[in-house]
Order: structure tokens, then C-alpha cells, then sequence
């Protein structure tokens, strides 16, 4: 049962119910929109959208998700222990509790109408009462539409973004978020002009009664009414209430954990006294004390990590999600995540990833992006004989032969849809994959190391010539995940990759000089590539930090060229 209440799989439900109501916010945007059609083609579509929102099934799953999204919401808030937060983090939670109070009223008459009256509220009627009879509420309810499709496309945001694919749609999920709410409004205010334009023609007076109530039916909409200014009123105050409650339960929990209050000391000299019970993160950012966290503090990143230095009571073990993200680092055991970390007793810390200070960064500078993970492929490749080479050439003779190779390289990996990573003395590191699959990835590298070769071998035939030497490259490819981001300093700030995936490539390039092959790709990478390996020389090789070995393909430059 404890594991079934877990953090993972809260989380996991507060996600799903926010999909669900996603959808069915979406779905209804859709339909708002089509009334720039005319209102009787919004209204067909309503057909089917009530066809698949309003039966019993659907609607215990949409309000059941909103139930259980509600209540999810009021739980994080309460869990929170402070309310000193990122400014997108706050406008989450602010939209998030404004939510209700905007769109209760409507749902309710809605819902009302169906469910006890029996009556299909159409385009027509809606319309009428939120353009013609009542604009204030129509005004009302177009900035509900434009709170909870703002909270819900934040939301999705922060759940996406760290998606390998997620870049590839980064641009139509923009312009989807832009433009469906716009769409949904123009086609609300067309239809009310038209209809407010037809009621003007055939002098409708204003106030009449629906066109799904006639007019010996007064006492029922009275009656109606009624009801649904309870119903408002009662789900307002229901929600106020909890709302209120979990702030008070807020304010004697503060006062109870102000008689426990610890200190938490920090490493470079600063000192934190806060209430026992709250995360290093939240105490770090009551005090004022700059501390990194990329995830907004939700245990899905380790930017937060601190190291424990002593503490004076025994720490609470980590939560699933803490665990996860601890095991991928390879954490050592006193080294804990800052936002799920909450002591209750006196401790000294270590912040291990510290924010940029502005002092630190040069004029008209941007912080450095945080990376994010992304399976790529990493292509190394080096000069065989680079050390003879300089030793026995005169240095601008070097300048000018490395000159041609970082050329041949460049324009190589270039042409395979690749990004130049840097050059590295006589070395070059390129990056593959980049808001692509693996697959283009692992092909594009080896396309990139095979037209290298050739055209190193085109140019030896002019070097033997002029200046008596041959340029040996050897090229090693890895693929895997590995963490890309925008790091360095000033101008020298650069698109870059790092991991245990870079590493790995890097040694297969040394790898290449000691087996003297061209090129040698580990069996991922090469299996990846959908490449024949039947006929292609392996290996077993060890890798230095790795505990088992791993097995690698060895290809000549004659080899290579199938890849051309």
C-alpha cells in the first residue's frame, strides 16, 4: 500500500489527470474555433464532442481527473514549506488555485442543464447569454480560457522538455499554444457579433429568454437558476475552504517547526535557522542563499545535489525518485538531493553544483544553459603521427598541413548533418544526432568518418609530393545518452557534449592507434548504423572505468568506404 502511494506514482497520477483535462480543454478549443466557420458547424461538432465528453464513462473519468488533479494540488501546496518560489513556478500555482473560481459557474450551468433538466445546451444559447445578455461573464470566461490553457501548456511544458524529441516539435507545440486560444476567442466573438446582428434584424429584445426555454416555461428556468446559483456557490465555498485549510494547516505546522527550528550550515560560510521539516532547497531559498536547481525542484535533475558534511540526528532515507536520480549520477552515500533532503536536526552541507554569479560572467554575457540528455553518437578522430610530424617539420609548414585536416573534417562532419564540436590540438570531436534518431545519428557518423579517410588519402597524394610526409587519421565512434548543453565562458561558450558516451568514443580513437585500424566503432553504434557486421574484424576491449568489456568492430579505410 505504501509503495502504491509512493512519490513516483503520485506524481505519475497528477500527470495523467492533467493530460486528461488537457485533452478535454483542447478538444474544446477545437471546437470554439470552428465557429469562425459559422455557429452551425461549431455546433455539429459539439454533437460529437458531447457524444464523447458528456456519457457516463467520460464524465466519471474528466471529473474524476479533476477531482483527483484538485486535490493532488492542494497536497503539493501543503507540502511545500515555503512559499518563496521562481517566478514561473508561482504563476503555476497562482493560475492553478485561480482556476476553479473562473470556470466553476460556467461548468455548473452547463452540466446542469444536461444532467437535471435534460436540456442541450447548444452554441446558440451559450452564445447568446455570454455576447448579448451577459458580457461581463462572457469577458469572465474568455480569461478563464486563457488561465487554464496558459497553467495547462506550463505544465506540459515542465513535463517535456527534457524529451530526447522534444525539440522537434518545440516549434509546433509553440505555435499550437498560440494560436488555438486566439482561434477559440475569434470564433467566439464572430459568432456573438453575428447573432447579436440577427437578434438586432428581427428586433429580439435583450434579456429574452434562450432558445432552448420557451416562454410558458419561465417558472422552470427560474427554477433552474436557482439551482445553479447553489450549486455555484456551494463548489465555490468548498473549494475556498479547502483552499483556507490547507493554509492554516500551513500555518501550525510553521508554528510547531518554529519550536524545532535547525541550522544548516553551508560549506563557503553562510548559515540558514529554519523549521525542522524543510528541504535544503526550500531552506536555502528562505535565506537568500543562491542555489541551483534546473527541475524547479521536483527530483528529476541532481543540479541541487549537496554533500552532507555532519549532521546531529540520523537523515531520512531517500524517496524513489531521490534514489533514481542519485543511482544515474553514481552518487557517493553522503551526497543527497538538495530538494528532497529534509532534516530534522542540525547539519552542515556542501552545495556540489554552484549558479553562476553575475560577477562571474563577463559584459553583455548569458548564463550557460543547463544541458539536457539526449542519445547521440560522438565521432573522435586524431593524426597518427602528429608528434614526428611537428618534430620534423618547421612550425608553418604544421600550421599549414593542419590547416588542411581540420578542413577535411569539418567540411566532412558537415556535410553528414553533424556538429563540430571542437578541436583538440591535432584532435577533432564532432557530435551526431543532435534533434535526430540514433539511427540517422550512428549512420551520419560513419559517413563522416569514411569520407575523412578518403579525402585524407586524396590529399596525402599531394603532400608526398610537396613536403615528403603522409597524414595517418585514425577515428573512433561511440553512441549512447549524453548530457548537451551550452558551456564554457564569455565568447568562448560553445554547443557541447559530456558523459561517459564522449569518454568512451575518445578511447576508441586510442584504441584505433594501438590495433592500427582506421576506424573502430563500438558494436552499438555500428548496430545502430543497420550495418552488415558478419564480415567486419572484432574485438573484446577493456575500457578504463568500465567493469566489463566491451566488444568493437575494426574497419581499414578500404573498409570505410561502404559507408560513402
Amino acid at each position: 500500500m505504501i509503495r502504491f502511494f509512493s512519490e513516483t506514482n503520485v506524481r505519475r497520477t497528477r500527470i495523467l489527470s492533467g493530460l486528461i483535462i488537457f485533452a478535454f480543454v483542447f478538444s474544446h478549443l477545437v471546437n470554439h474555433s470552428l465557429a469562425l466557420i459559422s455557429i452551425d458547424t461549431a455546433e455539429r461538432a459539439r454533437k460529437w464532442f458531447s457524444l464523447i465528453w458528456l456519457n457516463p464513462a467520460s464524465s466519471l473519468l474528466f471529473y474524476g481527473s479533476v477531482l483527483v488533479h484538485v486535490c493532488l494540488v492542494l497536497r503539493s501546496l501543503y507540502l511545500r514549506r515555503t512559499l518563496r518560489m521562481p517566478l514561473r513556478e508561482a504563476l503555476q500555482v497562482i493560475f492553478g488555485l485561480s482556476i476553479p473560481f473562473l470556470i466553476i459557474g460556467h461548468a455548473v450551468n452547463i452540466r446542469v442543464s444536461h444532467m437535471l433538466y435534460g436540456i442541450d445546451v447548444g452554441y446558440y444559447s451559450v452564445i447568446r447569454r455570454l455576447w448579448i445578455n451577459n458580457p461581463i461573464q462572457g469577458a469572465w470566461q474568455s480569461l478563464a480560457l486563457i488561465v487554464i490553457w496558459v497553467h495547462g501548456c506550463i505544465g506540459l511544458y515542465f513535463w517535456l522538455r527534457y524529451r530526447e524529441w522534444y525539440p522537434r516539435i518545440a516549434g509546433l507545440f509553440m505555435t499550437v499554444a498560440v494560436m488555438l486560444p486566439l482561434l477559440a476567442l475569434l470564433g467566439f466573438s464572430d459568432a456573438g457579433r453575428w447573432l447579436a446582428e440577427i437578434d438586432e434584424k428581427y428586433a429580439l429584445p435583450p434579456g429574452l429568454v434562450d432558445n432552448t426555454i420557451q416562454k410558458d416555461e419561465l417558472p422552470l428556468q427560474r427554477e433552474m437558476e436557482t439551482q445553479i446559483r447553489f450549486i455555484t456557490g456551494t463548489a465555490e465555498t468548498l473549494f475556498a475552504g479547502a483552499v483556507m485549510l490547507v493554509f492554516v494547516l500551513r500555518g501550525v505546522r510553521s508554528w510547531r517547526q518554529r519550536l524545532t527550528a535547525i541550522e544548516i550550515r553551508y560549506e563557503h560560510g553562510a548559515q540558514a535557522r529554519v523549521p525542522a521539516g524543510l528541504s535544503i532547497l526550500e531552506a536555502s531559498r528562505l535565506a537568500g542563499i543562491p542555489h541551483y536547481s534546473v527541475c524547479g525542484g521536483k527530483g528529476r535533475c541532481s543540479t541541487c545535489r549537496v554533500k552532507v558534511l555532519n549532521s546531529k540526528g540520523p537523515l531520512p532515507p531517500p524517496g524513489d525518485s531521490e534514489q533514481t536520480t542519485l543511482r544515474r549520477i553514481h552518487a557517493d552515500s553522503d551526497v543527497r538531493l538538495g530538494c528532497q533532503l529534509r532534516p530534522t536536526s542540525d547539519l552542515g552541507i556542501a552545495l556540489l553544483v554552484s549558479p553562476p554569479q553575475q560577477s562571474d560572467l563577463p559584459p553583455d554575457a548569458q548564463p550557460a544553459r543547463p544541458g539536457r540528455e539526449e542519445e547521440i553518437a560522438i565521432l573522435f578522430c586524431d593524426l597518427r603521427n602528429f608528434t614526428t610530424l611537428s618534430e620534423a617539420k618547421l612550425p608553418y609548414d604544421v600550421v599549414f598541413l593542419l590547416n588542411r585536416y581540420f578542413t577535411i573534417v569539418g567540411q566532412a562532419v558537415e556535410q553528414a548533418g553533424g556538429h563540430l564540436d571542437k578541436f583538440i590540438g591535432d584532435g577533432a570531436m564532432a557530435l551526431f544526432g543532435l534533434g535526430e534518431d540514433t539511427e540517422h545519428a550512428c549512420r551520419n557518423a560513419m559517413k563522416a568518418a569514411a569520407v575523412i579517410l578518403r579525402d585524407i588519402a586524396i590529399l596525402n597524394e599531394g603532400l608526398e609530393k610537396q613536403f615528403a610526409v603522409r597524414l595517418e587519421v585514425v577515428v573512433g565512434i561511440h553512441s549512447g545518452p549524453s548530457i548537451v548543453g551550452i558551456m564554457g565562458y564569455g565568447a568562448a561558450k560553445t554547443l557541447t557534449a559530456i558523459g561517459d558516451t564522449v569518454n568512451v568514443a575518445s578511447r576508441l580513437e586510442s584504441k584505433a592507434k594501438e590495433f592500427g585500424a582506421a576506424i573502430v566503432v563500438s558494436e552499438p553504434a555500428l548496430i545502430q548504423a543497420g550495418q552488415d557486421t558478419a564480415d567486419l574484424r572484432s574485438e573484446q576491449i577493456a575500457i578504463r572505468g568500465r567493469n566489463s568489456q566491451m566488444k568493437v568492430f575494426l574497419l581499414s579505410r578500404k573498409e570505410s568506404e561502404r559507408y560513402l
